[in-house]
């Protein structure tokens, strides 16, 4: 077993014994058990970027409802962002990024900073340096628009008529992701209406005078729709009234039917705050009982704390109290801690209680399919999602329930569920089953992030795992499942992640199901897997990788050391048998980098929102993986 000096050794109280993987084991499942919700549950802080407290401010703004010390705390977290060359990034440690800067320069203002204070100068230059208000993301000229700082002509045009296309018609909502579908209904009333407040403020300074409009060759699809967007353009000045009318109440009732119990949409900030305004435009008064309870739900995503400076809050851009719960349990688990311990039983309660029964909009696609499965969020009835099944359905199996039965029948219809959500490839996506379609990706109005839910490496894997784990790995959708993952292996060994950073997250997450589902650790996919992991182990033994991956193939593999990303590679190596120095020195990178509360610290993003564009640091993807690694590398070990 791998003993190393602790990263803490030389403290006052004299230097520190050596310590194990089982020591740091022991330390960090007390931990884990520490913060764990006396309901069973456990959720972790997931941080995003500035533009979440933004649009939090600007929202308020738009309804009448914002006030001085929300304003003041949110600012103050803004500055806190900010980095010495005046811009704010989407990540730890990530360039600058425009559009970023520009929503939180425009915040600043609304909180009273001045145009010429030092740091407001700062990002005035980097924004017109890059190409100003000219060149940001359609959803940063949308908020610009709804306070006159931008024109509505100049921005895409998204008629609510589009709720009336049938499901076989190309770009239908349902073509699109059930992200973007919740965020385009509400918004196609908003651009419809054309609203505008008025700000004490203009925004000259960011501009370059530039013409934003890049029209692509007329034989693309991207160039076919740039011209589509001008006959839609003259759609707007000249609607059919009656159906333009008759189009917004459908949105109305289409967002209506799909706001959650706690006031939300999907449990995700962008759907929720569109909503919102949509519905208020089309007067739904501030005390109406959608709009009251989406305004308190709110609150419920606020983390608000002390700092020297003062009282900050931020806001989340969506919660995974599930998500962390079935992987918290897998630790525990994987730690040894027995199948009934007291945490373990609280914790499958509540995730029993969290089981979806009811049909949502995956059933559009699959409408003879009986709904099971879990969501990610506290309050998501309407899109549960593969990946979280999958990962609720590895815990639950392995747990000394009381009532094995009311375990079994869930698990039963979950994976019922998730067999039935496979597309026709063989993979598998989050929450849409054959939602392929790339037309959406080429419009113009999507220029930010993912709007498609196509099958993913990572979320097929999960799933292949779960299958073999109920011992299906023969099964017909398992089969097909691990055939898929073996033609999407990247040429260089790795996998390619989708939610997660990045290629060590998808291969650290394919190694260990196709290898449980029965493929030979011997096998070259598996082999030509440890290498590139092995290639990309960093000097001090742990593995990292830069978000910049997505974006730039450079950068796969390569970054600063993380505690989970360092426990995403132990899993798959110790999946496929490996047992010698490379094992030896990630597991000794745990250990040393273990704080003395037997968690660790990890700034760094390692979950992704969308590939490119919107990234996530998970609180605790920091400590329940490195505990389900050091618990698989104990007990293989002995």
């Amino acid at each position: 077993m791998t003993q190393t000096v602790a990263a803490t050794a030389g403290r006052e109280d004299g230097p520190v014994a050596p310590r194990s993987a089982a020591d740091a084991l022991r330390a960090a499942v007390d931990h884990l058990r520490s913060v764990q919700d006396p309901a069973g549950w456990w959720k972790g802080e997931l941080a995003t970027n500035v533009t979440m407290d933004a649009e939090d401010l600007l929202l308020r703004e738009f309804l009448g409802i914002r006030r001085a010390e929300e304003t003041e705390e949110a600012a103050r977290w803004i500055r806190s962002q900010q980095r010495e060359d005046g811009t704010w990034a989407t990540f730890e440690g990530g360039p600058g990024e425009l559009s970023t800067t520009v929503e939180a320069w425009v915040a600043l203002r609304l909180a009273g900073d001045p145009v010429d204070a030092p740091h407001m100068m700062r990002a005035n230059e980097f924004i017109v340096a890059g190409g100003g208000l000219e060149n940001t993301r359609v959803f940063t000229r949308i908020w610009l628009a709804l306070f006159g700082l931008w024109p509505w002509d100049k921005l895409p045009e998204l008629p609510p008529e589009l709720i009336f296309l049938p499901r076989w018609f190309p770009l239908n909502v349902y073509d699109f992701g059930c992200w973007a579908r919740q965020t385009v209904v509400p918004l196609t009333i908003v651009g419809s209406l054309r609203p505008v407040r008025s700000l004490p403020f203009g925004v000259d300074e960011l501009r370059t005078g530039a013409d934003p409009r890049r029209k692509a060759p007329l034989w693309t699809w991207s160039g076919a729709f740039q011209r589509l967007d001008r006959i839609l353009h003259f759609y707007a000045r000249h609607p059919v009234r009656p159906l333009r009318r008759l189009a917004q109440r459908r949105a109305a009732e289409w967002i209506l039917a799909r706001q959650e119990s706690d006031g939300g949409w999907g449990g995700i900030q962008p759907p929720w705050v569109y909503s919102l305004m949509a519905l208020h435009l089309l007067g739904y008064a501030l005390d109406h009982p959608a709009i009251r309870v989406g305004i308190e739900g709110l609150e419920g995503f606020l983390v608000r704390e002390d700092t020297p400076e003062g009282r900050v809050r931020r806001l989340e851009a969506c919660q995974s109290p599930v998500w962390d719960t079935g992987l918290a349990l897998t630790a525990l688990l994987d730690a040894g801690v027995p199948g009934d311990d007291e945490a373990v039983l609280r914790a499958t309660d509540w995730l029993l209680g969290e089981e979806i029964r009811v049909p949502g909009d995956w059933s559009v696609q699959r409408p003879e399919l009986a709904p099971g499965g879990w969501a990610f969020e506290f309050a998501n009835d309407g899109y549960p999602d593969t990946d979280d099944t999958a990962e609720i359905v590895l815990a639950l199996r392995r747990v000394g329930h009381p009532e094995p039965a009311r375990v079994r029948a869930a698990i039963d219809r979950g994976m019922a569920w998730t067999i039935g959500m496979q597309s026709k490839d063989g993979g598998w996506g989050a929450f849409d089953a054959d939602n392929t379609s790339t037309l959406p990706n080429k419009l113009p109005f999507c220029d930010f992030g993912e709007v498609i839910d196509p099958p993913s490496a990572d979320v097929t894997a999960h799933i292949v795992e779960a299958l073999a784990a109920e011992g299906l790995s023969a099964h017909e959708s398992t089969q097909r499942g691990i055939r898929w993952l073996l033609d999407n292996q990247e040429p260089d060994g790795s996998w390619f992640g989708r939610w997660g950073a990045n290629y060590v997250y998808g291969t650290g997450a394919v190694v260990p199901a196709l290898v449980v589902s029965g493929t030979d650790p011997a096998s070259p996919p598996i082999r030509r897997a440890v290498a590139w992991l092995m290639e990309h182990q960093n000097p001090d033994g742990g593995w990292g990788e830069d978000l910049r991956s997505y974006v730039d193939r450079s950068w796969a593999g390569k970054g600063t050391s993380t505690a989970s990303q360092t426990a995403w590679a132990l899993l798959a190596l110790l999946a496929a048998g490996e047992r010698g120095e490379s094992v030896e020195r990630g597991v000794g990178f745990l250990v040393d980098t273990q704080r003395p509360d037997g968690g660790w610290d990890e700034p760094q993003f390692t979950g992704t929102g969308f590939p490119g564009d919107f990234y996530i640091n998970y609180h605790l993807y920091r400590i329940v993986f490195p505990v389900s690694a050091l618990g698989r590398y104990v007990r293989v070990t002995g």
